[in-house]
């Protein structure tokens, strides 16, 4: 296993399919960074060398992704946001209830559930 941008990363996968297992990047980023890297899509992560993964951290440090823990930080905060001000998907979040328009009159048992 390979530890790239507080990701674990399986030794046996091609770099697009691994890269995909970072939080915030998903099938379409990872083919242009190795694209851009000039790696084939058939390189495993061990075969990288420590230039090479140096290189593709600084990569995606300078395409500046929001990725995981910074990710899922603007995600929580958006969704406190929608709660603090009363919005309606706000509200609907608060309740359980599915937020973007989903029926619940047959469906959604599980989100009306009340505890």
């Amino acid at each position: 296993m390979a530890y790239l941008l507080e990701t674990e990363l399986p030794n046996k996968t091609s770099i697009p399919f691994a890269l995909k297992k970072i939080y915030g990047i998903g099938k379409f980023n990872s083919i242009n960074l190795c694209k851009k890297l000039g790696f084939s899509k058939n390189l495993k992560i061990s075969d990288l060398t420590v230039e090479q993964k140096n290189k593709l951290i600084k990569l995606i440090n300078e395409s500046k992704f929001l990725i995981n823990s910074d990710l899922r930080r603007v995600k929580n905060t958006n969704k406190k946001k929608l709660v603090e001000i009363k919005l309606y998907r706000g509200i609907r979040r608060i309740k359980g209830f599915p937020v973007r328009g989903q029926r619940t009159r047959s469906n959604a048992k599980t989100a009306k559930k009340i505890f």
